[in-house]
């Protein structure tokens, strides 16, 4: 079990980080890191490095300059921090391949700080239902009216671009763990 010092330590630095990813506080926010390293689980992406992960958070703004979130529950466990949470924004700016709809998202979320052996946070590991965010994204628009039509055809053509994508091997070649008996 976790000494409470230990457990206040890591929980003030995840809620720091969440908070000054809200302020859009990139230095802030990478300096909760010694180097900083994001794998989305659902995308099977890893943004690993400070000018990476700098680009994960610019490309996410752009789409969602309004991103928040809501904090649900956070719990520690012997090597992390994990913390359910409510993401939530506006998509009005081009995520990857698909247009901006204009549409807000409310989207359940996990994320897994994990901290080393020196207390360090080495990684952010988030889990979210991608279906979920894209039926809000895009089941906003009417599709019975032909002006968005086209955006509608520009989404689709844009999550087919997007699934095209190889896995980042990190995320798929794993290592089962060495259970004790």
């Amino acid at each position: 079990m976790l000494a409470d010092d230990i457990r206040k330590a890591r929980q003030k630095v995840v809620l720091d980080h969440f908070h000054d990813e809200v302020r859009q506080d990139w230095d802030d926010v990478l300096a909760t890191f010694p180097h900083p390293h994001y794998e989305l689980i659902p995308t099977m992406e890893v943004h690993d490095g400070d000018r990476a992960v700098r680009g994960y958070y610019h490309a996410t703004r752009v789409a969602f300059p309004d991103q928040d979130h809501e904090i649900i529950a956070l719990r520690h466990s012997d090597d992390a921090v994990i913390v359910e949470f409510w993401l939530l924004g506006t998509h009005l700016g081009q995520l990857g391949a698909i247009p901006p709809t204009g549409n807000p998202f409310r989207i359940r979320m996990t994320a897994y700080f994990i901290f080393d052996s020196d207390e360090n946070l080495v990684c952010e590991r988030v889990y979210f239902d991608s279906l979920t965010l894209l039926k809000q994204l895009l089941g906003g628009l009417n599709m019975k009216n032909p002006r968005n039509w086209v955006l509608i055809a520009r989404c689709v053509r844009g999550l087919l671009r997007m699934s095209s994508s190889q896995p980042d091997p990190r995320l798929v070649n794993t290592t089962p763990p060495a259970l004790a008996d």
